[in-house]
């Protein structure tokens, strides 16, 4: 725990510091690697509220202290403590920060996966009592409409299951995959996902596409690419292909699309329960670099969306200046594209809006925010 957080920065986050420590290790065993997991996030979920004159290792028993506690009685810990210390005082200026939210932030995240079209509830039986499908896991509220989603509360190594190396689910947190249903493909359509990553979303559309029609995947990093072939090959996914781009003004391919997903890079303040790391290392710059590359992604896609054609926009993170503001300056310069109402999945009786902010006290995974608009006929 201590090597990890020694080695941890700005450059090198503190996930992939432990994968990476974890694996040359090598001598742990599944449970074991799990502790030292939970040890580690648990430091920088409650590192504001720690002495940091002590060893680590005294630190580190005291955020597990403060988990055990949080999660035993939430109620003792007063709104101030979450709102002022165990957040940067930055995020104030940029999130609605709420009590609901630092306390949700606060909490150990659960893990979702995502099984193939119309198999959720299927899956959450073969997996056994470690698994819950989302239609279940809200039937106090009855209000989400997700139905590959399944809640994984197990112990079992995922990646060794039969179902995993079938195929039939993929680890996908549930705002993620609220995204691919917003998209709403079609089979038989075209579409892009223009930063496609290791290619979790572009799988999402193919499923919901029924592998008929057409995806193009791109991504500036060619090993992500590389990743998405893997994960493609297992998913028995057929309908894509693969591009490079840098995200420039030069576009990968010639094709206009019914369907564009920029689901772009972010300063990732949605994730920061799952990612505390990053809660100490992101700054308020980065946030406002990150908006100017968001702009300029929309700008040199909007060319590739065909007359009538759709333009998603998908962030992780809840910073008005990733957000809503991009938003309004790709509505403002592009006359041509008119928003495109959306209903939320996990409050499908609420009134539809043409951008989403879906925050994780409210959907029991990531902070989210979505944009819509479709291009004019002619």
């Amino acid at each position: 725990m201590a090597r990890v957080i020694a080695a941890a920065s700005r450059a090198k986050p503190a996930d992939a510091v432990l994968r990476e420590t974890l694996r040359t290790v090598g001598r742990l065993t599944s449970a074991e690697s799990r502790e030292v997991s939970r040890a580690v996030f648990a430091y920088y979920r409650w590192l504001g509220l720690l002495d940091r004159k002590l060893p680590v290792e005294e630190q580190v028993e005291r955020a597990l202290e403060l988990a055990r506690r949080f999660a035993d009685a939430p109620e003792l810990f007063s709104d101030d403590d979450l709102l002022e210390r165990a957040v940067p005082a930055w995020a104030r200026e940029e999130l609605d920060v709420s009590p609901a939210w630092a306390a949700v932030i606060q909490a150990e995240p659960v893990l979702w996966l995502r099984a193939r079209r119309g198999q959720g509830e299927k899956l959450a039986k073969k997996l056994g009592d470690g698994a819950v499908h989302a239609r279940t896991a809200a039937a106090a509220t009855g209000e989400v409409t997700l139905p590959d989603a399944v809640l994984y509360e197990g112990e079992e190594d995922l990646f060794r299951t039969p179902e995993f190396q079938a195929g039939e689910f993929e680890i996908q947190d549930i705002a993620s995959q609220a995204v691919g249903l917003l998209c709403d493909p079609k089979p038989g359509e075209t579409w892009w996902d223009a930063c496609a990553g290791e290619g979790g979303k572009t799988l999402h559309l193919s499923d919901l596409m029924q592998n008929k029609g057409h995806i193009w995947a791109s991504d500036r990093a060619e090993w992500r690419l590389k990743k998405l072939k893997l994960r493609a090959g297992r998913a028995k996914c057929f309908n894509y292909r693969a591009a490079l781009w840098e995200g420039g003004e030069r576009l990968p391919m010639r094709t206009k699309f019914d369907g564009v997903l920029v689901d772009a890079p972010c300063s990732g303040t949605g994730t920061w329960q799952r990612n505390p790391h990053a809660r100490w290392t992101t700054t308020p710059e980065d946030v406002r670099e990150l908006a100017e590359v968001q702009k300029r992604l929309l700008s040199n896609v909007a060319l590739a969306v065909k007359p009538g054609g759709r333009l998603i926009y998908s962030v992780c993170t809840l910073a008005r200046s990733e957000t809503s503001a991009v938003a309004e300056q790709f509505f403002v310069s592009h006359p041509e594209f008119a928003l495109l109402p959306l209903a939320n999945p996990f409050q499908p009786l609420a009134t539809v809006a043409p951008q989403l902010w879906l925050w994780p006290q409210d959907t029991g995974g990531n902070g989210m925010f979505v944009a819509a608009w479709r291009r004019a006929e002619t």
